[in-house]
């Protein structure tokens, strides 16, 4: 329970960043909002796309899949958007470095800037939240299914006992022949008669 809140946590922090991230600038003072998606395949251009057209799109399906898998406490769904988050960043920087020429990162303002940083720290929060969640508890759910199950019957190398205390029981194997009854009838009562005087038994 407590991985899968610590967990949540870390993964929210890390959605909540990538979502960000786009807002602040990316690269010589540019936005990372005013990147087109297509740009990321293409090549960098200097187009400035609408909301839904720009590398904001795939950061917000990243925050949607975030909270879906967190409700459902899904590790694969955490995790699937951490890689999406991180994989546009990587695409990015490599479409960014073929158009620069480079990747620099400097103190006045050029190269790359706090929202690179951003996208690609809440990328590694993602996938560290997915590692800290625990999941669902299907082990537990195991558990309780095998203990529903009926116990089976004891084997012929142990026919005595029975689960689930193991003690001992009756007995499976029997002989060919009949158990000896003992006779309940000891004749007639001696109303004190000495033992010679007994007649002879027929």
């Amino acid at each position: 329970m407590i991985r899968n809140v610590l967990g949540s946590i870390v993964a929210l922090a890390g959605a909540a960043a990538a979502v960000l991230s786009p807002f602040r600038d990316w690269y010589d003072g540019r936005l990372g909002r005013h990147y087109r998606i297509g740009d990321l395949f293409t090549g960098v251009t200097g187009a400035h796309p609408g909301v839904f057209g720009s590398i904001l799109l795939p950061f917000l399906f990243a925050a949607v899949v975030t909270v879906v898998g967190v409700v459902l406490r899904s590790r694969p769904l955490v995790a699937l958007a951490g890689v999406v988050v991180l994989g546009f960043t990587v695409l990015w920087m490599v479409r960014q470095g073929q158009a620069a020429g480079e990747l620099t990162v400097s103190g006045d303002g050029s190269g790359l800037q706090p929202g690179v940083a951003c996208a690609a720290g809440g990328g590694a929060l993602l996938l560290l939240g997915a590692a800290l969640m625990s999941g669902r508890g299907h082990a537990r759910l195991g558990a309780r299914a095998d203990r529903s199950r009926p116990y089976d019957a004891p084997g012929s190398e142990d026919p005595d006992t029975w689960p689930p205390t193991r003690e001992p029981g009756p007995s499976m194997e029997t002989g060919p022949w009949p158990e000896p009854e003992a006779d309940p009838y000891v004749g007639p009562p001696d109303h004190g008669r000495p033992p010679d005087d007994r007649p002879p038994q027929p």
